[in-house]
């Protein structure tokens, strides 16, 4: 930060020009001295502020789909928020983590290379304690994790991958999978330990047991992506109109998206009395008649309807008609 002058240095710099004290020349030729910016080697900063502050905007994204994904798994109140965005060396992220710990290795397709979840264990043992029945409200003693809660957690971990994809998908398309699950830092070594990499550090709450949630991303992970990752080209992008291209893509997302269907054969009123008497091979007459049509629905709506038969010996619905009401037709 530049210096600033007092009114008495001012009026003394005036006096020293107007006697010929200070030559003006000399100052002009000071003021064009290069200036020398100190640069550390052993962290390098490879990863701009503008391209953090887009990572913190994503990660944002990404804290609000895991409280609310983490409240429903868990049946208790979750907090997630985004304590910091910034860059290390891969060496100083590693020998931060105690063990044992909780570290889910992620390959991050289609970009070359692995990025690290680290979840506190106080949090991850409360996770388990609410997933098998526990009000995870007391500390846990912290130990080595056995099989059966490592499943456990791997089953969560898996999950959450996709709401990792869904928070990208503005950058771009991924399809994460776990790779495998370490519980010791030195078995984590996915880059050399001089490497650059992007920490975002979460705070994560279940009840009242609070911990940390850090996600470590190489930088030649995101090397690919850099430009992408820029806040001018972030809103640039947002604004523009869909193009022909990018309608032609999502219509191809939407033909290849999987839907449930249910077909509803028929229902019936009886008593609890009825039900509980009920025997193997006893016969549970239906409202609908057996030449009448079936309700075929796309979640709770009807959208066709069909009758019911069989298909190269498996049971099937041959559509007879579509249930219009509701529709939008474009012209």
């Amino acid at each position: 930060m530049a210096e600033v002058l007092s009114q008495n240095e001012i009026d003394a710099l005036l006096n020293a020009l107007s006697t010929g004290e200070v030559d003006v020349k000399e100052i002009k030729d000071n003021s064009f001295e290069k200036k020398v910016k100190k640069y550390d080697f052993r962290n390098p900063q490879k990863i701009a502020k503008d391209q953090l502050r887009t990572l913190e905007i994503i990660h944002d994204n990404f804290s609000r789909l895991l409280q609310t994904f983490l409240s429903g798994y868990l049946r208790a109140p979750v907090k997630v928020s985004v304590l910091t965005v910034d860059q290390y060396a891969y060496s100083e992220f590693t020998n931060a983590i105690s063990n044992p710990a909780f570290l889910s290795l992620i390959d991050f397709e289609p970009l070359d290379g692995q990025i690290i979840v680290d979840i506190s264990t106080n949090i991850a043992f409360t996770i388990i304690d609410r997933l098998l029945g526990g009000n995870g409200e007391k500390p846990v003693d912290i130990r080595s994790f056995t099989e059966i809660e490592i499943t456990l957690l791997k089953n969560m971990m898996k999950r959450i991958i996709g709401l990792i994809a869904q928070a990208w998908d503005t950058v771009i398309i991924l399809t994460p999978s776990l790779d495998k699950i370490e519980t010791n830092s030195q078995f984590a070594q996915i880059i050399s330990p001089n490497e650059t990499i992007a920490l975002i550090t979460m705070n994560l709450s279940i009840g009242e047991i609070e911990g940390l949630m850090n996600i470590c991303i190489p930088h030649i992970v995101l090397e690919p992506i850099l430009e992408k990752l820029s806040t001018k080209l972030w809103f640039s992008t947002t604004k523009k109109e869909a193009t022909d291209i990018d309608k032609e893509i999502l219509r191809k997302r939407i033909k290849n998206t999987y839907i449930n269907l249910n077909v509803n054969i028929g229902s019936t009123r009886i008593t609890i009395g009825d039900l509980i008497n009920l025997q193997e091979g006893d016969v549970v007459m239906l409202d609908d008649m057996v030449d009448g049509e079936v309700c075929i629905n796309l979640g709770t709506q009807i959208k066709f309807y069909g009758n019911p038969g069989a298909s190269k010996n498996k049971v099937a619905v041959q559509i007879t008609r579509v249930q219009r009401d509701g529709d939008v037709i474009d012209d």
